[in-house]
């Protein structure tokens, strides 16, 4: 049995399809993780999700931004951008189907691999927060995107505000921060306030910021944590840390790393990608 993690999809179904090819995917055998940003961007969003929903539990997915923001535009809480390609998803005979299943997928997991816990997560997890208070925190916006208070949570989901995390948060503030965090995240502060608008590759952090995985002090340093979300960062691989958003959508590739005997043991197999948009335009 193997293991992979497979970056930023948004959309690009043909390249998903070329890289289960390529690394001989099979679903009775192997476990891939998808690190969230499914849709949208790319050509057929829909066909991404029912790839997915068809493979069960071999492939796990997460939720990134663009998977949150699917559901808030079919919610009415958010207008498509002129760069969306949402359309796939939401004008389809089996749209409530695969709303429904994107609903039930956590914003972080964990796998235990050779005696070591691999944390994955779409964007960033703050200083402070352990491997274990990752996914509790995550657990409590799960909670939300599967209950009745949905919409509600949706209306109120959107915003920088507050920026920085504190035990003390409650209701939707503290909610806010953690779906920032784990679907928004790339620099930060030494103590943790959040930056949300450069989106420049890590050594071009703005003054008195820093990628989120260098912050001093960082509680999961001592654990393996795969992210994406970050394309201008493109594949990074560290002792703790594996980014694989290498910007599929824009034209560049759809990464993926298998493990081997141990998380340590790494091998990074990609696709090239048609590019589906231009970056920044």
């Amino acid at each position: 049995m193997a293991i992979y993690c497979i970056g930023d999809i948004q959309g690009c179904d043909s390249a998903l399809g070329r890289l289960l090819d390529t690394i001989g995917f099979s679903a009775s055998r192997d476990t891939v993780y998808l690190l969230g940003d499914l849709v949208n961007r790319g050509p057929d969003s829909a066909a991404v999700l029912r790839r997915c929903m068809r493979h069960g539990g071999a492939i796990r997915c997460l939720l990134g931004n663009h998977d949150l923001h699917l559901l808030a535009a079919a919610q009415g809480v958010r207008k498509p951008s002129r760069r969306d390609t949402l359309a796939t998803v939401l004008d389809a005979p089996d749209r409530e189907a695969l709303l429904d299943w994107v609903r039930q997928q956590p914003l972080a997991r964990t796998h235990e691999h050779a005696g070591q816990t691999l944390l994955m997560v779409h964007a960033g997890v703050l200083p402070t927060w352990s491997a274990a208070d990752t996914l509790a925190y995550a657990d409590e916006v799960h909670a939300v995107l599967r209950s009745p208070a949905l919409s509600a949570f949706l209306q109120a989901m959107y915003g920088n505000i507050p920026d920085r995390w504190s035990d003390r948060l409650t209701g939707t503030d503290r909610l806010r921060v953690i779906v920032n965090a784990l679907t928004r995240l790339r620099f930060c502060s030494a103590d943790g306030v959040m930056d949300f608008e450069s989106t420049e590759s890590a050594s071009a952090a703005p003054p008195g910021l820093m990628p989120w995985f260098d912050a001093p002090g960082r509680q999961t340093a001592g654990t393996v944590v795969a992210f994406g979300h970050w394309s201008t960062l493109g594949w990074l691989d560290r002792r703790d840390l594996i980014g694989l958003d290498t910007g599929c959508v824009w034209g560049g590739c759809l990464s993926a790393v298998r493990f081997g005997a141990t998380l340590a043991d790494r091998e990074l197999i990609q696709v090239h990608c048609e590019q589906a948009q231009q970056p920044g335009g």
